[in-house]
């Protein structure tokens, strides 16, 4: 193979080795949706 297929090569198997080994897991929060019950006031209110 020639110099250039092998330098590609080479670059795109280090750039996946790199980004594959960086990752790192991202917490997120979630926050509860609190709602209120609708509070019963009588009929005529």
């Amino acid at each position: 193979m020639s110099n250039s297929i092998k330098l590609v090569l080479c670059l795109g198997l280090f750039g996946l080795v790199a980004a594959c080994g960086q990752q790192e897991e991202e917490t997120v929060f979630v926050e509860p949706i609190v709602t209120e019950e609708p509070v019963h006031t009588g009929k005529y209110k």
